[in-house]
């Protein structure tokens, strides 16, 4: 979009500014070499604004134009009980089942009412009032059936006292992402596993620190482990929470490029992602970021057969054409 966006306004020779594209392959993994480079590229990424599509809209007719983002803490977990696999019919009963352990481990962070129970995890959350939660929940015009049906449950879950909306968006999060161990190939094998890993993301919210999190997860793993078992938590990403100003000429620029294309100024909403690179830009360059995205639920990101509508595509290249116009 971005591409055929500068395509364009070159073409018809409309091109208002200087525009500089950054592109790396790493976004998935953590961009562990970004970092470094806008370090040792200051100058060269110098800029008044930053422009980034990596978030969606409400829907084709009600967009929304993203003014925050979750932080990230992704951590991967090794817990370690007998020096190898064992015959669960010699040894079943006469020692602690690594996965047994871990999954118990897990099943404790998370209360009956959906809360983390890490001590100090809500220390710094910054809580929301409930009229403007409500505001936005009214012109969110977010469908909670719909949302299920989608899905294909038929109920919903997570912390109580709060909405789906909120929950997916302004609400800190723990999710298991993968586990494994032992004998997981086709047919039966018999085994106590040596070892059982898994993989644990947190979304976190404003004023949330993802190093400090990382630590009182870590610290909570090994007090939880048992005697006789070892642990090991390898810290693989994180990034901090992000806000951007609705203030600013970028931002009213997006709020119009948004409305000459659709016909209806966005509403400002809080996405549940996290792009971490972005703090890093602020801190880095001192520049903002506009999140002006085109995606949608229905896109399946992260899931087989992921698709992107071409509506979305044209109307994102024509928004953004407007916007470097502005």
């Amino acid at each position: 979009m971005h591409v055929k966006a500068f395509e364009q306004l070159i073409k018809k020779k409309k091109l208002n500014c200087n525009v500089k594209f950054m592109i790396e392959g790493e976004e998935e993994v953590g961009s562990e070499n970004l970092e470094k480079f806008l370090v040792d590229n200051k100058s060269k990424l110098s800029a008044d604004v930053i422009l980034i599509s990596d978030t969606g809209l409400s829907s084709l007719d009600n967009p929304t134009l993203t003014v925050g983002l979750r932080g990230l803490s992704y951590m991967e977990i090794k817990l370690t009980g007998p020096n190898r696999d064992l015959h669960s019919g010699t040894y079943g009963g006469t020692l602690a089942n690594p996965i047994n352990t871990l999954s118990e481990i897990i099943s404790s962070l998370i209360d009956e009412k959906g809360k983390i129970i890490i001590p100090g995890f809500y220390e710094d959350v910054v809580e929301i009032e409930k009229s403007k939660r409500d505001i936005i929940e009214q012109k969110s015009k977010f469908n909670d059936q719909k949302f299920r049906d989608s899905l294909g449950l038929s109920e919903v879950k997570g912390e109580e006292g709060y909405s789906t909306l909120e929950r997916k968006s302004i609400r800190p999060t723990l999710d298991v992402n993968g586990i494994w161990g032992g004998y997981t190939d086709e047919g039966s094998k018999t085994v106590i596993p040596s070892k059982a890993f898994a993989k644990i993301s947190m979304r976190l919210v404003s004023n949330q620190n993802w190093k400090k999190i990382s630590k009182l997860f870590k610290d909570y793993m090994k007090k939880m482990t048992p005697i006789g078992m070892k642990l090991k938590v390898n810290e693989h990403h994180g990034g901090e929470p992000y806000i951007t100003d609705t203030d600013s000429k970028a931002y009213l620029a997006a709020s119009e490029a948004y409305n000459s294309v659709y016909n209806k100024k966005p509403f400002s909403v809080k996405d549940g992602g996290s792009i971490p690179i972005i703090a890093q830009f602020e801190k880095e360059l001192g520049v903002k970021t506009i999140l002006m995205g085109f995606g949608l639920d229905s896109d399946a990101i992260h899931s087989p057969n992921e698709h992107f509508g071409l509506s979305n595509y044209y109307n994102g290249i024509e928004t953004i054409s407007n916007f470097y116009k502005r």
